[in-house]
């Protein structure tokens, strides 16, 4: 474990001045890098302490935003951005492109070895970054699936783990079918765990305000998530090459 220096980052993307949790692990000498993006309500300290944890091991980490600062804890508020936004990949990959220039251009950062992780609207915008063929070394995403266009998963040159509550009702089974059949006939490197009786944003912390409906904590299985993603990462992007 090492010590975490962190920094708070500002950037272009969307129409919108994000910003950025950027982590840093001790040293000088380039590191292995990740990508962490945020559930569709923006960034949080869920997100903070996730791209700190990725620095304590050893990773440089940039947790992005989404929302130019803001988490949006209505859920009408968040649905009116976030919907167009899934429905629309070009944007989705404007935003992740954006946090990578950010993360590329840190000086700790080894640009030959990063990954992308990401929950919700965040981990969609990691496979599309994949589908749009930017070269990284894995990319995992949960509770974010979304169906690209015709031919573009053909595009991804990693694997992709992707981890989703069987009780989740945006993410149903015809959802989980059309992604994981996306990613065999384009013969990708994939791996799907459904985690028995959770919902969606299983991985998230009780929240203060109202959260739609199907949503919900699973304290068990977000543990496990997230070991399944510190696994990912030290499967396909080791500390040490």
């Amino acid at each position: 474990m090492t010590t975490v220096t962190t920094h708070r980052v500002e950037y272009e993307a969307d129409g919108l001045t994000m910003i950025g949790h950027l982590a840093l692990p001790a040293g000088v000498d380039r590191r292995p890098a990740v990508l962490v993006g945020p559930e569709g309500l923006g960034l949080s300290d869920v997100e903070r302490r996730r791209a700190d944890a990725l620095a304590e091991s050893g990773y440089v980490a940039l947790a992005f935003d989404l929302h130019g600062g803001r988490c949006l804890s209505d859920p009408e508020e968040m649905l009116a951005r976030c919907l167009p936004l899934l429905a629309d990949p070009d944007r989705m990959r404007g935003i992740g492109l954006a946090a990578l220039d950010v993360l590329r251009g840190e000086p700790r950062v080894d640009v030959d070895r990063i990954a992308a992780i990401g929950y919700g609207t965040g981990g969609a915008i990691a496979v599309e970054l994949g589908r749009h063929g930017v070269d990284l070394r894995a990319i995992g995403t949960v509770n974010g699936l979304t169906v690209g266009r015709p031919g573009e998963a053909d595009r991804i040159r990693c694997p992709v783990w992707a981890g989703v509550g069987s009780e989740d009702p945006i993410m149903p089974p015809a959802v989980r079918a059309a992604f994981t059949a996306e990613m065999q006939a384009a013969g990708v490197d994939w791996r799907f765990v459904v985690y028995g009786g959770a919902l969606h944003a299983f991985h998230h912390p009780p929240v203060d305000h109202t959260v739609l409906p199907g949503v919900g904590h699973h304290p068990r299985h977000a543990q496990r998530a997230w070991r399944d993603v510190v696994d990912l990462l030290a499967e396909c992007l080791p500390l040490e090459e």
